[in-house]
């Protein structure tokens, strides 16, 4: 006979079962029995301080380990509290499972500790899908399907929501995991020879390369040389190829005059990205010839872009599959114009956001290629991401999408949780930093080397520059900030100022061999 216990323990060895070795999240009496067999699995927890920086956290580790982030959160505001993450997630492609605990009964009492009027309702506005289990199968064929869908969909966030009396109920254990899966999608049955024709026939072919590409890096570059094809990257694509490759525009969609570059292409590919707001800051991508679309999301190759032709295929598969089909052709890129244009963005970069470029070159310098980088909405990693060269896909992570604040120390520890013994560096602004400083205290807990850049130049600056620009006389973007060094310090973190940028250099260093996290305030005046 299968060994009965409640379920919330259960739910734990099935996690454990699927591959699930870390669980972010934090305790309450109403998710308690979610914590029975946690220890009993052998799984990981991590103590977050907010919920929101438990969210952050399992966001954090699924890009960083490329396995779903778990978190369990308790009933109402709980959920509330990481809904921000799972927006977060669910806008950025990233597969995170959310489990919380729900209340027996609401339409006929009111009043309960944590009592929302649709819980399962509100999480399914940020998140894939919302769903309450009010059986022990009901859970198991949920997370089942979750762990599935991360594998073979679009990665998204999801949550799950168990009844208390159900996760205290005994139930038996959840089947074993299925032995293994067949993967249909992209093995070969889409056609790629009309796009292997349009590229090969092309002048001037140009290719818009997201973060869904990061497979295809080796088989995409062939192609790319093959054909002659110049390209830009999403900030979630930088990496795929190469920095120096002597075509690429680089990460400057959101260039007004990039779309007067897509227009001279007489062949546009874009593959593994949405072609998002976010990507492009205009509704149209800006080119008036033949545009092919490579995803694994068909609502992406039917979007207002209106794609010649769409490509239900993951882009490694993708560019296999075209690469032997590529015939060499003429192109009329010229590489110095590619490097005569990205001189002209930069150089526009340099005087929106002056003195940040040279920063931001200083670090670079210091941090190791193998850096995983974790970003805050912060005009520091908006020069960033145009500017750095990026020489391993998926390893600058940055709430492009859903645009949160508080991102990066959570999502930073997660990574590092993921990638033990391997750097990884936080960058974050002044005012966003403290929508999740309290996670300091999990990172000394868990004596990560962890350096976290502070960028503060003491105020919501993109803020007071976007009202200047719409003629409104800057309001409410100056708030008194604290002493970030003692704060630091309060939390059992180092921290220090440095004044000129060999001292950050130096300062960055030695916080990536330390024991602990170690805040490295900057401000403008490093520069001075």
């Amino acid at each position: 006979m299968p060994e009965m216990k409640p379920l919330g323990a259960q739910i734990s060895h099935m996690l454990k079962d699927r591959g699930v070795n870390v669980i972010f999240g934090i305790p309450g009496v109403h998710n308690q029995e979610m914590y029975r067999g946690i220890e009993e699995a052998g799984i990981r927890h991590i103590l977050a301080r907010h919920e929101q920086g438990a969210g952050f956290m399992a966001d954090g580790y699924a890009r960083a380990s490329g396995k779903p982030g778990v978190a369990y959160v308790i009933t109402g505001p709980g959920l509330c509290n990481i809904m921000t993450a799972m927006g977060q997630a669910y806008s950025d492609s990233v597969s995170m499972l959310v489990l919380s605990s729900c209340l027996d009964e609401t339409a006929a009492r009111r009043g309960q500790l944590h009592q929302m009027l649709d819980q399962e309702a509100a999480a399914g506005s940020v998140c894939d899908w919302s769903y309450q289990a009010n059986s022990a199968e009901a859970a198991y064929d949920l997370i089942d399907r979750a762990m599935l869908e991360f594998e073979t969909h679009r990665p998204r966030s999801k949550h799950i929501q168990v009844p208390i009396a159900q996760l205290e109920g005994q139930a038996a254990p959840a089947p074993r995991r299925r032995a293994g899966l067949a993967d249909g999608l992209g093995t070969g049955s889409v056609d790629l020879r009309p796009l292997a024709a349009a590229l090969s026939a092309a002048s001037k072919p140009l290719f818009v390369i997201g973060g869904g590409a990061a497979k295809a890096g080796a088989d995409l570059a062939a192609v790319l040389e093959t054909c002659g094809a110049a390209c830009f990257e999403t900030y979630a694509g930088r990496g795929v190829v190469p920095w120096d490759y002597p075509l690429n525009f680089g990460a400057a969609l959101a260039r007004p005059s990039s779309a007067q570059i897509v227009a001279q292409a007489d062949c546009v590919v874009a593959i593994g990205t949405e072609l998002a707001e976010v990507d492009l800051w205009r509704a149209h991508l800006g080119h008036s010839c033949p545009l092919y679309r490579i995803d694994i999301d068909p609502e992406c190759l039917a979007d207002m872009q209106r794609a010649e032709m769409g490509i239900l295929a993951r882009a490694e598969e993708a560019m296999a599959s075209l690469r032997p089909l590529m015939a060499a052709s003429a192109s009329q890129w010229q590489a110095r114009s590619v490097a005569h244009q990205r001189g002209l963005w930069r150089a526009e970069t340099e005087a929106e956001r002056p003195g940040i470029i040279a920063i931001v070159e200083a670090l670079r310098a210091v941090v190791p290629d193998d850096a995983m980088i974790y970003s805050d909405m912060t005009q520091f990693a908006y020069v960033a991401n145009e500017v750095w060269p990026m020489t391993r896909a998926k390893h600058w992570h940055h709430p492009s999408g859903f645009g949160t604040l508080g991102y990066a120390l959570p999502a930073a520890i997660g990574g590092a949780v993921a990638r033990p013994g391997k750097p990884t560096l936080a960058i974050a602004g002044d005012y966003g930093f403290q929508y999740s400083v309290q996670e300091l205290g999990t990172a000394v807990e868990l004596g990560q080397a962890l350096p976290i850049i502070l960028w503060d130049n003491g105020k919501l600056k993109e803020i007071e520059d976007s009202m200047r620009s719409a003629q409104i006389a800057p309001n409410a973007v100056i708030a008194k900030n604290p002493n970030f060094l003692e704060l630091a310090r309060a939390y059992g973190a180092d921290a220090s100022a440095p004044e000129t940028l060999a001292q950050m250099q130096e300062a960055v260093t030695a916080a990536f061999k330390a024991d602990r996290p170690k805040l490295i305030y900057l401000s403008p005046n490093i520069l001075s």
